[in-house]
C-alpha cells in the first residue's frame, strides 16, 4: 500500500506540473493586457512598465513559466494584478465556501439517490422505478441555473423562507449559514441526486442478475436480507468513484451557482479573476483545482481496497 501511495503521489506531481505548463501557454492566448486592466484607463508609461517588471512580464515565456514553477514548489503562488494580495492566501480564503457547498450538496444528493436508486432497482418495472427514472432524466435535463432561478422565486420570494443570496461562514453563525446554503446546495445536489440514481440504479440492477444471489434468494433469503448482505457491498463500490468525481468537480467551483447566489468560493473567484485578467489568481484556482482531482482520485483507489478485499493495489 505505501509503494502504491508513493507511486501515485509521484503520477500527481507529473499530472500537475502538466496543468502548470498547459494553464500557463493557454493564458498567453487570452486576449488583453492584464497590466492595463489593473490600472486602468489612466496611468503614465513609467508606472506601466513598473508593474510589468514588478510581475515578470517583461521576461521571455520560458523565464516567466520556470520562475512562477519555482515560486508555486515553495507554496508562492505570485500576487493579485488587481489586489495585489498574494493569490494563496485569496484562494484558501475562498475555499472554505466553497468546501462547505460542496459537501452540503453531495449529502444533499446522497440523502435523495441512494434510497430512491436502490428501490428504483429492487422494485424494477413499478411506479417508484418509473418515477426514480423521471426525476434522473429531469435532473440531468434542466439546467441548474434555472433550478436556481425558481427556488428563489419560491422559496425566497413568494414563501420568505430562505434568503436568495449572500454567505455566512459556518464558525460564525451556524444557523444563517444553513439558511444561506440551503438553496444553492439544493440546485446542485438535486443535479447531483440525478446522476446517482441512474448510476445505483444500473448498478444494483447489474449485481441482481448476478448468479450468487439468484442462489440466496433460492435459499428462501428474504429479499431485504440479500440486498443487505450480497448486493449493497458490490454494487455502491463503483458508486464511490462516481461520488468522488462529483464531490471533486463542486470543490473545483460551480461557477454559474456561485454567481447567481452570490456565493464567495472557488468558482466565482475563477469567474472574476477571468473578467480581471488577473492571471496569477486564475492560475492558482486551476492548480488548486487540479489537485483536487488528485487527491480524490488517489482517496478513492485506497477506498476501494478497504470496501473490497479482493482488489490488490499493489
Amino acid at each position: 500500500m505505501a509503494r502504491f501511495v508513493i507511486r501515485r503521489l509521484l503520477q500527481s506531481a507529473v499530472v500537475l506540473l502538466g496543468v502548470t505548463l498547459v494553464v500557463f501557454l493557454l493564458l498567453q492566448l487570452v486576449p488583453g493586457d492584464p497590466v492595463r486592466v489593473a490600472l486602468g484607463t489612466r496611468f503614465d508609461p513609467q508606472t506601466y512598465e513598473a508593474l510589468r517588471a514588478r510581475a515578470g512580464l517583461d521576461q521571455p515565456l520560458v523565464v516567466q513559466y520556470f520562475d512562477y514553477l519555482r515560486r508555486a514548489l515553495t507554496g508562492d503562488l505570485g500576487v493579485s494584478f488587481r489586489s495585489g494580495r498574494p493569490v494563496t492566501s485569496i484562494v484558501l480564503e475562498r475555499l472554505p465556501a466553497t468546501l462547505s457547498l460542496a459537501v452540503t450538496a453531495v449529502l444533499f444528493a446522497l440523502l435523495i439517490a441512494v434510497p430512491l436508486g436502490i428501490l428504483s432497482a429492487v422494485r424494477s418495472g413499478s411506479f417508484i422505478d418509473h418515477a426514480a427514472r423521471v426525476f434522473s432524466q429531469f435532473g440531468v435535463s434542466v439546467p441548474d441555473f434555472w433550478m436556481g432561478i425558481m427556488g428563489i422565486l419560491l422559496f425566497a420570494g413568494v414563501l420568505g423562507w430562505l434568503p436568495p443570496s449572500g454567505y455566512v461562514a459556518l464558525t460564525e453563525d451556524p444557523a444563517r449559514w444553513a439558511s444561506h446554503v440551503a438553496l444553492p446546495a439544493a440546485t446542485v445536489g438535486l443535479v447531483t441526486a440525478a446522476i446517482l440514481t441512474r448510476f445505483i440504479r444500473s448498478s444494483m440492477l447489474e449485481v441482481l442478475a448476478e448468479d450468487y444471489v439468484r442462489t440466496a434468494e433460492a435459499k428462501g433469503l428474504r429479499t431485504r436480507t440479500v440486498v443487505r448482505r450480497h448486493v449493497l457491498r458490490n454494487a455502491l463500490i463503483p458508486v464511490v468513484t462516481v461520488v468522488a468525481v462529483q464531490l471533486a468537480s463542486l470543490l473545483g467551483g460551480v461557477i454559474v451557482i456561485e454567481v447567481l447566489f452570490a456565493w464567495p468560493g472557488i468558482g466565482r473567484l475563477t469567474y472574476d479573476a477571468v473578467q480581471a485578467r488577473d492571471y496569477p489568481v486564475l492560475q492558482g484556482a486551476v492548480l488548486l483545482v487540479a489537485a483536487l482531482f488528485l487527491l480524490m482520485n488517489l482517496l478513492v483507489d485506497i477506498l476501494y481496497a478497504r470496501l473490497d478485499p479482493r482488489i490488490t493495489v499493489e
